[in-house]
């Protein structure tokens, strides 16, 4: 497996100084988080072309997440989304994003849905959905960047029924955090993974608990690690796991060994 991090769970150090601790602790990547903290999207491309540089050095490959919290609004969290009044200041966003990921050489974007806008009926925030991920995807077709589209706990497009509505539509890749598996799919991991296949481009991973969107290490939840990892080595999945671990950005320098430490234990494990 290539494991990589979310960057998301490294806010409390600076981009080369957590890339090197992920490379120090044989981490093959970095899933770099768009933000003001690490790499501004709407900084000049001259900042990504460094960055790759500096990845070349270290070895690191990269995926591009567009999941900062407060990116385009600083009062209101996750907004706008594609479905919301701004909506083209997310679209915006996204293709900035594929812009970015083709200087870093990262081969995948991911994305999300947002939740369903107060007073939008269903039926034309599915519309307004699929009409903004349409026009991203054509971006990224030019750029050759796959899109991973994330089902996110309390968003419109929840869960695998869901994102495969949107995939029946439009050639989008999946990404599939486990965690979110385990918090509100009723199938258990392992089927999950065998239900993405080959629409799999990109994988979170972390421990989590049944109804309860919380990140939590390895160990703190019910996540069964080994059979997770056996299932993704079963489908084929050859991309970045990245681990997701964004509550834990305070104590990043024991949390980033602990993490991989824990995966290649469960590795080990005969299946």
């Amino acid at each position: 497996m290539r494991y990589g991090y979310v960057s998301n769970g490294l806010s409390g150090h600076r981009l080369e100084d957590a890339l090197e601790l992920l490379a120090e602790n044989g981490y093959a990547g970095v899933a770099l988080t768009l933000d003001h903290m690490h790499l501004d999207p709407l900084a000049p491309l001259a900042r990504a072309r460094r960055l790759r540089g500096r990845l070349d050095a270290l070895g690191l490959g990269c995926v591009v997440e567009t999941g900062a919290a407060f990116a385009l609004d600083p009062r209101r969290k996750h907004f706008p989304t594609l479905m919301s009044d701004g909506r083209e200041r997310r679209i915006t966003l996204l293709c900035r994003a594929v812009d970015v990921a083709t200087v870093l050489g990262a081969p995948v974007v991911t994305l999300w849905s947002g939740a369903a806008p107060a007073g939008v009926p269903a039926a034309r925030a599915w519309d307004l959905l699929l009409d903004g991920c349409e026009r991203v995807l054509a971006h990224a077709r030019r750029s050759g960047v796959a899109l991973g589209f994330e089902p996110e706990p309390g968003m419109l497009v929840e869960r695998l029924d869901d994102y495969e509505r949107l995939a029946s539509r439009l050639d989008l890749g999946l990404t599939l955090d486990v965690g979110h598996c385990i918090c509100v799919e009723p199938e258990p991991v392992p089927a999950c993974v065998r239900r993405a296949g080959a629409r799999l481009v990109h994988v979170h991973i972390e421990d989590m608990r049944r109804g309860v969107h919380e990140h939590l290490m390895f160990g703190d939840g019910e996540l069964d690690l080994p059979g997770a990892l056996a299932a993704l080595e079963a489908v084929g999945y050859d991309g970045m796991v990245a681990v997701e671990l964004s509550r834990h950005a305070h104590m990043a320098h024991e949390a980033v060994p602990a993490a991989i430490a824990r995966l290649r234990a469960a590795e080990a494990v005969p299946a």
